[in-house]
């Protein structure tokens, strides 16, 4: 039923053990290891441009995700207008949420493809997919440090003697492999979940798929160790290895982009900037004159600097003789009912022509 499946991943097993093969000889357990190794770097290879897609997605979707928290408070109640306008704010960004999901879609059928693959090697066979009955006798002869490839810890004692090897050589292959391998998955979940920005780890759900990433699937992978095939402890070391180098080199890769971009804009903003001296350009806003200066100056209670006359007197000083008298005058001479601008013979006010 799933053939679609599981002869491209036997043919691209196939021919790595052809290369392998040729170097190290055809039923050598570290051709084969090689072989699966390579396999899970072929399909990464493949994948690695839908991964680089997928972190820029998620590095946009956190930078507008208030407005995506706006839209779910404001549609609470309409589950329909919610997801009209989430996908419709997403395609504004550029962002696809299904293109994040690909790589993770592409490897699960791969590791259900090479499971099944590696398990039908049994000793006995004929012809398995892409491989003959040369190259599935090759397979089940080939050992690892004594432990052949389709062998797993709790496999029942009379399978482990048609392989010809104990629980105690799996043992000592597959617990090393599990415990590296968890290792690895700790350690790339870490390094996604350092990613996040605060707003999106003080999500709850976010939460608790961090805490999923980081603790319970390298339990699940040392777990795994127990009941997986070597060849498939293999597969999922290789490829927990190559998604946190990849990790590294892509998240550098933005952060450098990134950096770069503000450095540009920081220095744009600054060759706009007007120099010094320059007069500001038609359309831009006034500068504040000196007299506005003195106003807001006196507004906050600063005290103007003293002027000396050009004569070299001293500058009278405030509340003198000289300024009472200046006051007296000229409020002698203003009568009311007049304007101090006006002469006293004549009245204010409009007089109707007859």
């Amino acid at each position: 039923m799933l053939n679609f499946i599981y002869y491209p991943v036997s043919f691209i097993l196939w021919c790595w053990h052809w290369v392998f093969g040729r170097i190290f000889g055809e039923s050598s357990g570290i051709a084969w290891a090689l072989s699966v190794i390579f396999l899970v770097f072929t399909l990464r290879a493949l994948l690695f441009k839908p991964f680089v897609g997928q972190v820029r997605s998620m590095r946009k979707m956190q930078e507008f995700a208030p407005e995506l928290q706006k839209i779910k408070k404001k549609y609470a109640n309409d589950r329909q207008r919610q997801a009209q306008e989430m996908q419709k704010l997403q395609a504004e960004h550029g962002v696809n949420p299904l293109g994040g999901c690909l790589p993770m879609l592409v490897q699960i059928p791969v590791f259900i493809g090479l499971f099944h693959v590696l398990r039908s090697f049994k000793p006995g066979w004929g012809e398995v997919y892409f491989f003959d009955k040369a190259g599935v006798d090759s397979f089940v002869q080939a050992k690892l440090f004594g432990a052949n490839l389709s062998t797993f810890i709790t496999m029942p004692a009379d399978q482990l003697e048609l392989f010809s090897t104990t629980r105690g050589a799996v043992m000592a292959v597959a617990i090393p492999l599990a415990v590296v391998a968890a290792v690895a998955t700790h350690f790339t979940g870490r390094h996604s979940v350092a990613r996040q920005t605060q707003a999106a780890a003080e999500n709850p759900q976010t939460a608790i798929m961090n805490k999923l990433v980081v603790y319970v699937f390298p339990l699940g992978a040392l777990a795994g160790g127990f009941f997986f095939p070597v060849a498939i402890l293999l597969y999922w070391l290789s490829n927990n290895g190559w998604t946190l180098m990849q990790q590294r080199v892509v998240y550098g890769r933005i952060d450098r982009e990134e950096a770069a971009q503000k450095a540009a804009a920081i220095e744009q903003r600054q060759n706009l900037a007007p120099k010094p001296g320059m007069k500001p350009k038609p359309g831009a806003k006034p500068v504040r004159s000196a007299g506005v200066k003195a106003v807001n100056a006196k507004a906050a209670g600063i005290k103007p600097p003293t002027q000396r006359p050009k004569n070299g007197t001293a500058p009278a000083p405030e509340g003198s003789a000289a300024d009472e008298a200046t006051t007296s005058d000229s409020s002698a001479n203003q009568i009311s009912g007049l304007s101090p601008d006006r002469s006293p013979s004549k009245k204010q006010g409009n007089k109707k022509r007859r």
